[in-house]
């Protein structure tokens, strides 16, 4: 699609009369609307000024693209106005803006419609372009102009045999709406790195997806990634790589200041965002986990809100009674089953599709988040657990895939169709059937897991409790942990409370020993040490594992076993106490709703702290 089958003369206004921004917006959105483009004027012009909140559209050199995405938006357009005297428009640059491009998209916007938006901030990156809208004097010429320099190609999506192993600095651009900064961005930073030499690969994620990805060998032989986005990017990827983080305007209007950075590495070790302290600690060039566990915790961190929120106002409603939700209990209040309805019904009800949905859109991105959760409803409504929700998400991720892979030679015209048609309607019927015929032996595999550990003697519970105790301490938040803490919420919603006692109890021992262990041994540490295991107290009542990762990674020779052994003792002791938690998360705070002696459960997680505190006390030496 051309870019002036959106930029018409109807779209067109080559004497805008306002002076300052707030009149600018309202000039071209009139426009907009007089051309029949708006289905609600209203609603467009706030979508624009909340796009302008976020970082202004003034990207500098006289322009300024305004632009949003938005069901406000009846037929996909671009409005193109001109201010002589110029207009003070919060620029990058401080300068006035002269050219004024706003892009108005339909929430379902097609890819042909997304490729010439964003195509026209790539050809105003070119200085000829600006000079020649800025003479010209009549809508014609406008037009002219724009088709002049309007080339129809699509960005190579570069797979990894095509793209250089050894790009030496790598890109990802990203803007709110993914429409025109995303490009812009890209662009700049192309040009710049042709200009000083450098090897460079962007991948840009716009409304149409991401283009051009980084592929995994690419990032291993990267000297620095720049990321300039004003969105969400996937960052666990970088791991261990240099990376400089900055606005996507900052990609526009200082990509050489950006590429020389780069080039010299001179940018900080990314190290995974809330747990950057433990993660430093690691080996930065510890490669990314990628496939099968790269999908699993998408769908599992994502889960987690739910699984937070849902789970802990259920076991606030347990303080009223067990059965305070119940109308037909004598224990019945009216504010516990909101509670509950809240919890239990919705909140907690979603944990497994919302799990599976998300596995699929990590393994074949957005056109299979809605098979996912459906897969993923159904194994809910059927009873077939965290199995069935494990396999409807990767069941519909690859369905998916194979999918994409069926339509890849669909003609030009049809490309439309495949986001809001082809790969929903395929994927959600395909996903669906099978899940149809899944869901009832994963029922019966579900209850029978269920029914062996309502089975178990006390000897057995013991057993299970020291493993997944134990478990929970081995990689500290990795694949073990999280595979006994999804196993627990399982249990959870199975209505079995007792394993999840025991893995909240393992998960809590690892900090908490290495506080005692710095409290009690000083010598044993140095002074960053002690500093850390003092924040240890807090993370450990508050049953965040990761907290002892530094103390892991600097020795774990010794810190590794000692913390198994403690978390171990915790989990058989929660058995041996008989111990059931309905609550997924939240440490000692939801201590109150521990089914059993809150205070035996206190002691467990108390002499599995001091067992890992005195075995790393005795383990290691003194410090220098």
């Amino acid at each position: 699609m051309k870019i002036t089958e959106l930029l018409t003369k109807s779209t067109m206004k080559l004497d805008l009369q306002s002076d300052d921004k707030s009149t600018v917006i309202e000039e071209l959105v009139d426009v907009l609307d007089h051309a029949g483009k708006l289905s609600d004027k209203a609603s467009f012009k706030e979508a624009i000024v909340n796009r302008e909140k976020q970082s202004t559209t003034g990207i500098g050199e006289g322009i300024a693209i305004p632009h949003a995405k938005t069901s406000a938006v009846k037929w996909p357009a671009i409005a193109f106005g001109k201010s002589t005297a110029g207009v003070d428009y919060e620029s990058f640059d401080g300068q006035p803006a002269y050219l004024f491009f706003m892009i108005a998209a339909t929430e379902g916007a097609n890819q042909t419609h997304l490729e010439a938006l964003s195509r026209l901030s790539t050809i105003l990156m070119n200085e000829e372009v600006r000079n020649a809208l800025m003479a010209a004097k009549t809508k014609e010429e406008v037009i002219q102009v724009i088709e002049r320099y309007d080339q129809d190609e699509k960005e190579v999506d570069q797979t990894e045999e095509e793209a250089s192993s050894n790009s030496k600095i790598l890109a990802v651009t990203a803007c709110p709406t993914g429409i025109a900064h995303t490009y812009m961005a890209a662009d700049a930073l192309k040009a710049k790195a042709k200009e000083l030499g450098l090897d460079l690969k962007v991948e840009t994620n716009g409304s149409g997806g991401a283009k051009n990805i980084l592929t995994q060998g690419e990032i291993e032989h990267a000297a620095a990634i720049i990321v300039a986005a004003d969105t969400k990017v996937q960052m666990e990827r970088f791991k261990g790589k240099h990376v400089i983080e900055v606005p996507v305007a900052d990609g526009i209007r200082r990509p050489q200041e950006l590429l020389e950075k780069a080039a010299k590495q001179d940018a900080p070790i990314y190290q995974r965002g809330s747990d950057q302290g433990a993660e430093g600690a690691k080996s930065p060039n510890k490669q990314s986990r990628t496939g099968f566990y790269k999908h699993l915790m998408n769908g599992v961190s994502n889960m987690l809100p739910f699984v937070v929120g849902g789970g802990i106002l259920i076991a606030i409603s347990f303080m009223f009674g067990i059965h305070s939700a119940d109308p037909k209990s004598d224990e019945y209040n009216r504010f516990a089953e909101i509670l509950n309805t809240i919890g239990g019904a919705n909140a907690f009800f979603m944990i497994v599709p919302v799990l599976a949905g998300f596995i699929a859109m990590s393994i074949a991105d957005r056109p299979a988040f809605a098979p996912g959760m459906v897969g993923g409803l159904m194994a809910a409504h059927g009873n077939a657990g965290f199995l069935g929700g494990l396999i409807a998400g990767f069941l519909a991720g690859y369905i998916v895939i194979g999918i994409k892979y069926v339509f890849r030679n669909l003609p030009q015209v049809l490309e439309g169709l495949k986001p809001v048609l082809i790969f929903p309607l395929l994927g959600i019927f395909m996903t669906g059937l099978i899940m149809f015929y899944l869901v009832s032996p994963l029922s019966s595999i579900n209850t029978g897991i269920q029914d062996w550990l309502g089975g178990l003697g006390t000897g057995n519970l013991v057993i299970l409790g020291l493993i997944l105790g134990g478990m929970m301490a081995v990689d500290m938040g990795g694949p073990i942990n999280k595979a006994a803490f999804t196993f627990g919420l399982a249990m959870i919603s199975a209505g079995n409370y007792a394993p999840h006692a025991a893995i909240m109890a393992g998960g809590m021992v690892p900090p908490l020993g290495m506080a005692f262990a710095t409290t009690f041994f000083r010598k044993k540490f140095n002074d960053s040490e002690r500093k850390a295991g003092f924040a240890c107290y807090f993370m450990g009542i508050s049953f965040i594992t990761e907290g002892a990762i530094p103390f892991a990674a600097a020795d774990p020779i010794r810190v590794i076993p000692a913390s198994i052994v403690g978390s171990s003792v915790a989990g058989a002791l929660t058995m041996i106490f008989k111990i059931g938690l309905p609550a997924p998360h939240g440490g000692i705070f939801v201590f109150p709703v521990v089914q059993g002696n809150p205070f035996l459960y206190l002691l467990a997680i108390l002499i599995g702290s001091f067992v890992t505190a005195l075995m790393v006390g005795f383990l290691k030496k003194t410090a220098k």
